[in-house]
């Protein structure tokens, strides 16, 4: 028998106190009101002071309301019959489909032991030339996608999502537009992909608490497919959301604000997230892309900050497309040199010409004289920009570097680019 509580001392917005004994962190407690039960989670344990976070919000609660404690943390159904569903924040499904009871497994948990964790070493393919040539995605590399609103980074999601050579995708939204989300599930929808995927949705009119429940369901599961053997790729949009549902419950709690009004403990928390990255010695992989949006296009925000010091790099959307001088895959010399043996070369030569190119237009903008090698970085810079920076882009690795060779040939000698004689002979478009 579940002790039940009948005194709830203190209702503040969505959180409500409670004096009880023998409750956990993060543990669910029911709380019966005169218009039924309803869910909520501990975020605070002060002695016998216990405060809870409700789900559907604390309308309609009494302070005569009876709270029971379930004695665990927050749990989600698992396995293939999640397959193709959509859920909200809380795992309540969003698609009239059946709820699911089976394979349930605690949320939160710790991340894996190092020990049971493998060096990085499998190239994700994307068809985006900007990640898979320049910027390589690496299976259990955990890497954000930083950005400002009104950049198209659901867009480049949804598109990854679809193309990404992998077993199973899981989005976990955060405070999406509702547009958003229709987005995401008709996009999927139409290309096939959503039969391998699963949805926790949490948009901009749900309760807060399920802002931060949807990262922790997402990976909960993720690591449930991967210990099966499979290859998941976990994509969060937007991580800024998920940082600013933590200190709005912070705030609540009056505790103490650090930087911006953020909590003490932001590090911590997004990297108990993230590290739930890995590639596991005997089964599948975890792999986790994320939007995180930077207000006013600043990365010293506390979010990017922060982030920047737990994932393995980053890619900067920026006017549309990956900029190639703000992202970042710290990763990529770990595939790179197994897919073909030209790719480094591709990868470095093209960015550096890119970055002549990047200057000469400097000069140009300045009124300076251009010589016919300046002519010819504009040239260049004006064909990578539409045939490999477009994010319209849509070709294999090796159809992207077959690509990076013709655009040099056609703007350059080969001698210009200063590549080895050995990858000219072997790799350079005969007239």
């Amino acid at each position: 028998m579940r002790k039940v509580y009948t005194d709830i001392i203190q209702i503040a917005g969505d959180v409500i106190t409670v004096e009880a004994e023998g409750v956990g962190y993060n543990d669910i407690a029911e709380i019966n009101t005169s218009r039924g039960a309803s869910l909520a989670q501990v975020i605070r344990l002060d002695g016998k002071r216990v405060s809870l976070q409700v789900f559907a919000g604390s309308r309609g609660i009494s302070t005569e309301d009876k709270v029971s404690f379930l004695g665990h943390p927050m749990r989600i159904a698992s396995g293939k019959n999640l397959l193709g569903r959509i859920f909200n924040g809380s795992g309540v499904p969003l698609d009239k489909g059946p709820t699911l009871s089976e394979n349930v497994v605690d949320i939160g948990g710790p991340p894996v032991n190092p020990v049971k964790r493998i060096i990085p070493d499998k190239m994700i393919r994307t068809g985006i030339p900007m990640i898979d040539v320049f910027n390589s995605l690496v299976v259990s590399q955990k890497l954000p996608i930083f950005s400002i609103a009104g950049e198209p980074y659901n867009d480049l999601l949804a598109r990854i999502a679809i193309q990404a050579e992998v077993d199973i995708i899981i989005l976990g939204g955060m405070g999406l537009k509702y547009d958003d989300y229709l987005f995401f599930r008709d996009t999927l929808e139409d290309q096939g992909a959503l039969s391998r995927s699963i949805f926790f949705i949490h948009t901009a009119a749900d309760p807060t608490v399920e802002c931060l429940l949807v990262p922790d369901i997402s990976l909960a599961v993720a690591e449930q497919f991967a210990l099966q053997g499979k290859r998941v790729l976990v994509l969060l949009t937007d991580m800024t959301n998920f940082a600013d549902a933590l200190k709005e419950i912070s705030i609540t709690m009056e505790q103490v604000p650090s930087n911006r009004g953020y909590p003490g403990d932001l590090y911590s928390q997004l990297a108990a997230r993230y590290e739930k990255a890995v590639d596991f010695d005997t089964a599948g992989s975890i792999t986790i892309l994320s939007a995180t949006t930077m207000p006013g296009d600043d990365v010293t925000h506390p979010v990017p900050d922060n982030t920047g010091y737990i994932t393995e790099g980053q890619f900067y959307l920026k006017n549309g497309v990956i900029e190639p001088f703000g992202s970042l895959s710290r990763l990529k010399q770990q595939v790179n040199g197994n897919t073909r043996d030209d790719h480094r070369t591709i990868m470095n030569t093209m960015i550096q010409l890119f970055a002549n190119y990047r200057e000469t237009v400097e000069k140009q903008a300045m009124g300076f004289q251009m010589s016919p090698w300046d002519n010819k970085l504009l040239k260049y810079g004006k064909i990578f920009e539409k045939d490999i920076m477009s994010l319209e882009v849509n070709i294999p690795l090796e159809k992207a570097l077959d690509r990076g060779w013709q655009i040099m040939a056609e703007c350059f000698t080969s001698e210009e680019t200063a590549i080895k004689k050995s990858m000219i002979e072997k790799y350079w478009p005969k007239k």
